[in-house]
């Protein structure tokens, strides 16, 4: 554990640094508020396309871009993510912080993501009245497009893919083998000041 909280802090400094390098003085703050649905992996859409139980997955990002690169802290909350199963309910919250290559090209953004941070997994039995709850130290890795049709407000579309690095745990029962793991679709709207 005192590995991982060193590896998360030279995770969170890298990412502060990245405000401090040279030629991030013209960089400009965003704030993008999402919406998508979970896809594969643990979700209960186990495909991108032709999936009838969507699940949908709401946040927002804050952070900044330069010319080529960024940065973000991007929160997120998926409610039923485990599916519609009878007399249980459960999320999943993530919490990332991430690092962006974005080179701009007028007024369309490309961009790939690779971060670091927090994966939470809740699931409430309303039979037995029983509640468990996991965190999770996890990576999401992904990429996009942000188009900026005027100056402050924009569009944006991605796909992520989230991966916890250890295994599920529900009701103090570790499940081998069963890291937490899923992709979500999103698009949003990003607002530049």
């Amino acid at each position: 554990m005192r590995v991982l909280r060193r590896f998360f802090g030279t995770v969170v400094f890298a990412l502060g640094m990245t405000q401090l390098a040279p030629g991030t003085a013209y960089a400009q703050s965003f704030v993008s508020p999402l919406i998508g649905y979970d896809f594969s992996g643990d979700s209960s859409c186990p495909k991108l396309r032709g999936c009838e139980e969507k699940k949908r997955n709401i946040g927002v990002s804050i952070g900044s871009l330069s010319n080529m690169f960024g940065s973000e802290l991007e929160i997120a909350y998926a409610k039923d993510f485990f599916g519609g199963i009878p007399d249980m309910s459960s999320s999943v919250r993530t919490v990332m912080g991430n690092m962006l290559l974005a080179p701009q090209f007028g007024p369309v953004r490309p961009y790939a993501l690779i971060g670091l941070g927090l994966i939470k997994a809740r699931v409430e039995f309303s039979l037995t009245t029983q509640e468990s709850t996991d965190n999770h130290f996890g990576w999401d890795v992904g990429g996009g497009l942000m188009i900026f049709p005027s100056r402050r407000v924009g569009v944006r579309g991605e796909i992520r893919y989230f991966h916890a690095f250890h295994d599920l745990e529900l009701l103090g029962i570790s499940l081998a083998d069963s890291k937490l793991d899923f992709g979500r679709a999103a698009a949003g709207v990003v607002f530049r000041f």
